[in-house]
């Protein structure tokens, strides 16, 4: 029996479709293993304790609502933080571009217009503006953020930090979080 044309044309785009669906996904994965080799880490999403610890901690701070993420990553905490806190602009600076745009896709499904992700580097970013920095980034990015927060925050400007403490800052406040990791959030003043 033989297969009519219109099956063979069908046969033939459902295969052409499935192959760019495959080289989609692989171009995806190679941009974020090129873009985590550069940065020297993968973007990590927040576990959901640590993004209501951090979460808690902005409720508590006096803010003129301008939060930076720095290194916002899948966008999960910025996410959080801006359904909690509807009133302030929170801004995603992320340089990978596939997690950029899911969360940027995120926000956009969500509503969530006080949310907004950018591709960026967060080492060239200006903070001058911000009053709040959130970061759960790894020791060499705190390192080099830490100087730059320090000449560019405004007093009484605050800084978050999940996991690794900022050199030579003297925290406000440490909290350990309640998951398995017993994970440390660290509240700054500038």
């Amino acid at each position: 029996m033989q297969k009519s044309e219109g099956s063979i044309m069908e046969s033939l785009i459902y295969q052409i479709m499935l192959m760019a669906v495959a080289a989609f996904v692989l171009v995806a994965v190679l941009l974020i293993v090129y873009t985590s080799w550069r940065n020297g880490i993968s973007p990590m999403p927040s576990p959901a304790s640590v993004r209501r610890t951090v979460v808690a901690a902005l409720r508590k701070l006096p803010s003129r609502g301008i939060m930076v993420e720095a290194g916002s990553g899948w966008g999960t905490l910025a996410l959080q933080a801006g359904r909690a806190r509807k009133g302030w602009r929170i801004i995603g600076i992320e340089n990978s571009v596939i997690p950029m745009w899911i969360s940027f896709l995120a926000a956009k499904l969500n509503n969530q217009t006080n949310v907004s992700f950018i591709k960026d580097d967060l080492y060239t970013y200006c903070y001058r503006d911000v009053d709040t920095v959130v970061c759960y980034l790894y020791p060499g990015a705190m390192r080099r953020l830490s100087i730059i927060l320090r000449s560019q925050l405004t007093p009484g400007a605050h800084i978050i930090s999940v996991c690794f403490a900022l050199q030579d800052w003297e925290p406000e406040q440490v909290i350990t979080c309640r998951d398995m990791y017993r994970t440390k959030v660290y509240i700054y003043a500038a």
